[in-house]
């Protein structure tokens, strides 16, 4: 069977909704000599999706980052670590009771259509964005939006939200003409106050997309380049020789073109961005009597080699992790690595002891998940449990594999520590329709720990969730996945976590 690269597997997952939009620790490489780079002005993006929509209320995160951020402001923007900073909103202030945060904004400037982007402007897009079907998921505890005076406006909460101003910079913040929200035509036709606009007179739908640049633009620093161009380009063999031909000079890149990129002199940027593995939806039994204890987790954790996976299946371009806070970052713990190192003796010992020698599990299989179905059967067999694999399409698996005590992962992963928690944990999604992390007292203390701390205690309880959730094997992580970038000299690349491909801010001269 042949192997699907990353970027195939992610571009279909995403077609489907598969994968979470989706982290710390990059790494890169670039020119083998100190000389330094030409100056390029000229972006062109090979990008491996379409843009999903031009409506920031319908677009994905993880893939349409690039186009949106061509043509609109944020109002948050978030640094390489997932920490929120200010973009159009210039500063903001939690009230004492966590309940409202005020944001000041920007003055002076318009949209594409010359009208003003003003405080009117922004509660309107803020309003429009949380009944988004994909851009509400920001603001699931909003009351409401207020303008308080001309260049400032409040969010009002339901209740404390530590992940709010993380969502909105992440992509969920953007700001439309109320005019253009008003005529429901944004999907098609973009008009935002970003340092970019769409030229429609030379783009082509699903091709090529060009950009023509707006003068004065008021952060025209963080935007260096002239002009951009961005090619959806989904064939990866297609996309590296659009790179080799000067078509394009930054690439989501396929992890097998390593060695030749280095060879041309590219730049190579890295950072892990989901996580591969076996995704409980049941940790007290409720579904199958045998999930609900632990020692029949850890024991599905012990038998696999991830390692091994992601040599054989991820071509070698990730991290053999047990955890799914990004390697690199605050929370993930190396040591914890080790906790479940590749032992199939150990992992029948625990099936034993736990009177579940002969387990047997069903769960679901649809195309894009094939490439990890023969180690995943070997790692079965070899532990002597029994799996029966219920085939269906694509566009049937994020409807039904949830609905399954245990199926096959590939989930994206946030930067931000809170973020993790949420949607990892606490929060519904559509992997984890029905969170139980409440029936077990363990979790729910530290969970209830962290939503009522703040700075350094907070962090340190969402350390200690990753290591309770660890022991209590609370998913089986066989690896995380990176993504890869190459750039031609005179650009670079900041992977961002989240982010499958990062936002224009990213994307530097140097």
């Amino acid at each position: 069977m042949k192997k699907k690269t990353l970027a195939a597997t992610l571009a279909a997952l995403a077609a489907v909704g598969l994968l979470l939009s989706g982290c710390t620790g990059d790494s890169g490489t670039g020119d083998s000599t100190d000389a330094p780079a030409e100056a390029v002005t000229d972006l062109k993006i090979g990008n491996f999706l379409d843009v999903t929509s031009w409506d920031p209320s319908l677009a994905d995160i993880g893939f349409d980052g690039p186009y949106l951020s061509a043509v609109y402001d944020a109002l948050i923007a978030l640094d390489k670590d997932g920490n929120p900073i200010p973009s159009f909103a210039t500063d903001w202030t939690v009230a004492d009771d966590d309940l409202s945060i005020t944001l000041d904004l920007k003055t002076g400037v318009t949209f594409s259509d010359g009208s003003d982007v003003d405080a009117d402007a922004v509660v309107k897009s803020l309003e429009y964005l949380q009944q988004g079907a994909r851009s509400g998921e920001a603001y699931t505890h909003v009351a409401s939006f207020e303008k308080v005076d001309d260049d400032s406006v409040k969010i009002n909460l339901t209740e404390r939200d530590d992940t709010i101003l993380y969502f909105m910079g992440l992509g969920r913040s953007y700001i439309m003409s109320p005019a253009a929200i008003d005529a429901g035509t944004l999907a098609a036709e973009p008009v935002g106050s970003g340092p970019y606009t769409l030229d429609t007179a030379t783009s082509v739908a699903g091709a090529e997309y060009h950009f023509t640049k707006v003068a004065d633009y008021w952060d025209a620093a963080s935007y260096p380049f002239t002009s951009l161009a961005i090619f959806p380009i989904l064939d990866a063999t297609a996309r590296h020789n659009a790179m080799l031909s000067g078509q394009i000079n930054v690439n989501y890149g396929d992890e097998a073109n390593l060695d030749q990129a280095e060879e041309q002199g590219w730049n190579v940027a890295q950072r892990v961005s989901g996580w591969v593995g076996l995704q409980f939806t049941d940790h007290t039994g409720a579904k199958l009597e045998a999930l609900g204890k632990v020692e029949v987790r850890q024991a599905l954790n012990y038998a696999f080699d991830g390692a091994g996976v992601l040599a054989a299946v991820g071509g070698g371009a990730g991290v053999a992790t047990n955890q799914v806070f990004p390697d690199g970052g605050d929370v993930n713990d190396p040591s914890l690595n080790d906790t479940y190192a590749y032992d199939v003796a150990k992992a029948k010992e625990l099936l034993a002891s736990a009177g579940e020698s002969d387990l047997a599990l069903t769960m679901p299989m649809s195309p894009i998940f094939a490439q990890w179905q023969p180690a995943a059967e070997q790692a079965f067999k070899d532990a002597g449990i029994t799996v029966t694999w219920d085939d269906m399409q694509q566009p049937d698996y994020q409807l039904n594999a949830a609905s399954y005590p245990v199926f096959i992962a590939f989930l994206a992963m946030d930067g931000n520590a809170l973020a993790t928690v949420a949607r990892q944990v606490t929060s519904v999604q559509w992997f984890n329709p029905e969170p139980d992390y409440t029936k077990v007292p363990e979790v729910t203390s530290i969970v209830d720990t962290i939503n009522s701390t703040r700075g350094d205690e907070q962090l340190a309880a969402v350390k200690d969730l990753n290591k309770k959730l660890t022991e209590l094997a609370w998913w089986s992580v066989w690896y995380q996945a990176d993504n890869t970038y190459y750039s031609v000299k005179g650009v670079q690349v900041q992977p961002v976590i989240g982010m499958m491909f990062p936002t224009l801010r990213y994307i530097t001269q140097g």
